[in-house]
């Protein structure tokens, strides 16, 4: 199999500004989950991710052709990333299959928050975290609410996001390039790879599934995850949080362009108390030292 150059992909992603690469990743990954949503008919949510991730591994393994010989620290990291990638992916693709987009990101925009957050005790970043609580509040109660189902697996991939951030910025010190992700990649599509199997079956071989899915994985995984991977390399972790911070806005636009999904206009007030709490908390942060 032809083996793909990664030094020009190294080269351009260097050349672009560390929040242009967060932005343009933001918007790739969210309006691939809407289309991955589109996919839920055919795999279910779980099959969805399954062939999402495993794409995403052939290709990012394809470009960086990472070795396989790591020292021990870097494979617990690169293992820790994996399995925390695909529990935040399973877990927000069946709260994806019971609410909206936008409502499911701003509850899992949660996670971010509280790395932002902990270990604070300045009052501030406690009123940070009860706006945002609130907003979560109003979004699941106004006008009818959320399918439960949905709240807790959004709030469950909210936990796995936390870690997600965490072990990434360890990723980018461990590794170079996008050889660590390539590695954890393979790991997260190898544990989702079982459900996927479950609930999808012989659908994930079909030609027309199989090409819709690359698209996702190339939307939803290999763009953002790499933008992101590379971006945290040059900018504090408080800068790339502030940046998040549109993420349920994003969502929330892509969720209503592509799929239709319109937010009550409460549940817009409850995104943009989120959007406000994380901008807040993340500016407010302690300068890294």
């Amino acid at each position: 199999m032809a083996q793909v150059d990664s030094a020009p992909v190294a080269r351009l992603m260097g050349a672009v500004p560390p929040p242009a690469l967060v932005l343009i990743g933001i918007v790739s990954v969210q309006v691939g989950a809407a289309f991955a949503k589109r996919l839920f008919e055919v795999l279910g949510a779980a099959g969805t991710v399954s062939l999402r991730l495993f794409l995403a591994a052939v290709v990012l393994l394809l470009i960086w052709r990472p070795s396989v010989r790591v020292d021990r620290r870097t494979l617990l990291v690169v293992a820790g990333y994996g399995t925390v990638l695909a529990a935040m992916n399973l877990t927000f693709y069946q709260a994806l299959d019971r609410i909206p987009l936008g409502a499911a990101v701003t509850i899992e925009f949660l996670g971010p928050l509280a790395v932002a957050v902990a270990g604070s005790r300045r009052w501030l970043d406690g009123l940070w975290a009860l706006l945002a609580a609130g907003g979560v509040l109003l979004l699941t109660r106004a006008e009818g609410g959320l399918a439960p189902g949905g709240v807790l697996f959004a709030l469950a991939a909210a936990a796995c996001w936390a870690g997600y951030i965490l072990l990434t910025a360890k990723l980018g010190s461990q590794t170079s390039d996008g050889k660590g992700l390539a590695l954890a990649m393979a790991v997260g599509a190898l544990v989702a790879l079982p459900f996927g199997v479950t609930s999808a079956g012989a659908a994930l071989f079909d030609p027309v599934v199989l090409a819709a899915g690359l698209a996702v994985a190339l939307m939803s995984s290999v763009v953002p995850y790499s933008l992101e991977l590379q971006a945290l390399r040059r900018i504090p972790p408080r800068v790339f949080g502030i940046l998040m911070s549109l993420e349920p806005a994003v969502a929330a636009v892509a969720g209503l362009l592509v799929l239709g999904e319109q937010l009550k206009p409460a549940q817009w007030a409850a995104v943009c108390c989120v959007v406000i709490a994380s901008v807040g908390a993340t500016r407010s942060a302690r300068p890294e030292v």
